[in-house]
């Protein structure tokens, strides 16, 4: 069975910085690329970041390039996203997806999400 379990988040000042991971499990990890994708209350989901299997290409939304970070460590099967200077608009429930397989990692087309973790930025 297919497992993505996201954890790091909380609540946190503006300036302020968080880590997320993502445990995958079920499936083998270094064969999949990954993304993650936030959702604020009352809006839909917007797409952050995504990395492809060997963790050398990435790719960030505009609203969180130069701040954040995505990586992987495949020989542990976990997703991680690193947050920098955070701001109040970050505020989501951030998930990290699996990517289809074969659709290419620059593309989002997900066929498994995890059940997210909550990321609060407020003073």
């Amino acid at each position: 069975e297919v497992q993505l379990v996201e954890s790091g988040g909380g609540m946190v000042q503006p300036g302020g910085s968080l880590r997320l991971s993502c445990a995958a499990s079920g499936f083998t990890f270094s064969m999949y690329d990954m993304s993650w994708v936030r959702q604020a209350p009352g809006k839909g989901p917007e797409w952050v970041s995504n990395i492809n299997t060997g963790g050398s290409g990435t790719r960030y939304a505009t609203s969180v390039n130069g701040r954040f970070t995505i990586s992987r460590d495949n020989a542990k099967n976990t997703l991680f996203l690193q947050m920098n200077s955070l701001k109040p608009e970050d505020t989501a429930l951030y998930y990290c997806a699996r990517h289809k397989y074969g659709t290419g990692w620059f593309t989002k087309e997900y066929d498994y999400w995890g059940q997210g973790t909550q990321v609060t930025v407020s003073s």
